[in-house]
């Protein structure tokens, strides 16, 4: 693996196991006086290249959410003298966050900054499945538009149905916002906990609907998946991907979804059973599926690429330029704060660490309370 090294001179070494987009989050390096070794390969790094990587003096490393950072790796992490991790994700289901905590050595993520710009993604995905884009545009490519016709590509439309959101957290809720706000759709969601928020926003548009004369809309929390699944015309999953949650959408809870339905998954693949999904879209053909992540990524479950039901796309939720670039920045600051020894950020909006003076504070640490690291006071 070619490694690039960038401010040679630097006290504290941290590798960044990809090149990541933009300049900021180097410079946020730099300035705290890091020594910047970046993996320059596209490929996916096992254990074995980030231990080499590693080696036997390592202060910080930024991971991404491909590889599997659990005990051996911070186990040696701990042993070259590490002092902060930071995942290039707001998803962590790819870190042990108990062996880092066993080692003290704090994790860091990158959330805030994702989660219109991945809502937006499964709208998009929404309705490419709903309106049949892709399988429309291959179609087009092949040469096979003769001319239109009356019942060329029907799909379903959405207007003012009921869409159903697994996960009810950030991005679900700018997700289940977007498409009633903008598509008039009643809204089920299947979350844990409440979601206080979301109902008080789709009350105060559904008030306004009515104050213009048009039908109201409701937004109402679903405890048994089973029912969201069983009465909604589209399904988007954004919930994180642990024990409880891993197949969570199996052959079983497909045969609950309507014949027509649409089911959205921009969240982490395990969560739907790719094998009985590519089952249940053969045998369904009128039932369409869009997905930007994959079980066992970046295979692809056999069949599935050759589904015209199913839109397929390469985990590119997040990939807008503003996103990408604020994700790099946060992933360096995480690191920098905790090499320069700052406290952590008590607060969830991030945004003060993309501007022009940033605070004197680590993000976002996932372990900061099981590790007592003290949290910036103002």
């Amino acid at each position: 693996m070619e490694w690039k090294t960038a401010n040679a001179d630097g006290k504290n070494r941290v590798i960044v196991t990809k090149k990541l987009p933009g300049s900021r989050w180097l410079k946020i390096l730099k300035e705290v006086g890091c020594r910047v070794e970046i993996c320059q390969s596209d490929a996916v790094l096992g254990t074995e290249n980030i231990r080499t990587a590693i080696g036997s003096r390592c202060d910080g490393a930024i991971g991404q959410l491909t590889e599997d950072w659990g005990e051996p790796l911070f186990n040696a992490f701990k042993a070259a003298g590490g002092r902060a991790y930071s995942n290039y994700a707001v998803g962590f289901n790819n870190v042990d966050v108990a062996a880092a905590t066993r080692n003290g050595i704090p994790v860091g993520n990158t959330p805030g900054v994702l989660t219109e710009t991945t809502a937006e993604m499964a709208v998009a995905l929404t309705f490419a499945a709903a309106r049949r884009i892709g399988e429309a545009e291959r179609f087009l490519r092949a040469g096979k538009f003769t001319g239109w016709l009356p019942t060329l590509f029907l799909g379903e439309r959405l207007w003012r149905k009921t869409v159903g959101v697994i996960g009810a957290g950030r991005i679900g809720e700018a997700y289940a916002r977007m498409m009633a706000e903008g598509f008039k759709t009643h809204i089920l969601y299947h979350d844990l906990h409440v979601n206080p928020g979301l109902e008080a926003y789709v009350r105060d548009y559904s008030t306004f609907l009515e104050s213009r004369g048009d039908a109201p809309l409701t937004c109402q929390k679903v405890k048994r998946l089973e029912d969201l699944l069983q009465a909604a015309d589209c399904v988007s999953i954004h919930t994180v991907l642990d024990a409880a949650t891993r197949h969570l959408i199996n052959a079983d809870r497909l045969a609950l979804m309507k014949e027509n339905a649409l089911l959205i998954n921009t969240s982490r693949g395990p969560v739907i059973d790719e094998a009985a999904l590519v089952a249940h879209c053969r045998k369904h053909p009128d039932f369409r599926a869009a997905l930007d992540v994959f079980e066992n990524e970046p295979a692809l479950e056999p069949g599935l690429a050759e589904l015209d039901n199913v839109v397929i796309v390469p985990h590119i939720a997040s990939a807008t330029g503003w996103t990408r670039e604020a994700m790099a920045v946060l992933a360096a600051a995480n690191v920098a704060a905790l090499l320069r020894g700052d406290p952590v950020w008590p607060e969830s909006d991030v945004t003060p660490f993309l501007g022009d003076s940033p605070p004197r504070a680590a993000p976002s640490i996932v372990n900061a309370r099981e590790l007592g690291l003290p949290f910036l006071t103002r």
